[in-house]
């Protein structure tokens, strides 16, 4: 997973996973957000529109909190 930020326009990208270019199929979630899917039809990524208001600009910061998978988890007991 990559997790992008364009400060000129404001927007941050989360990639799950890579598409070639030109085969994503974009829907529109709502006013602010919009998902990419692949040829596959699986979620690909997802892009979120005046990222610093939806976000919360007060903060000024992106914390990202990363879990290891479940079954790493309950592999590693």
């Amino acid at each position: 997973m990559k997790v992008h930020y364009d400060a000129q326009v404001d927007a941050l990208y989360i990639e799950l996973r890579p598409l070639a270019p030109s085969t994503a199929e974009s829907r529109t979630l709502s006013e602010d957000v919009i998902a990419n899917y692949g040829p596959d039809g699986k979620l690909a990524g997802l892009e979120i529109l005046d990222a610093s208001l939806l976000l919360g600009e007060e903060n000024k910061r992106l914390v990202l909190e990363i879990s290891p998978a479940l079954s790493l988890a309950s592999s590693s007991r």
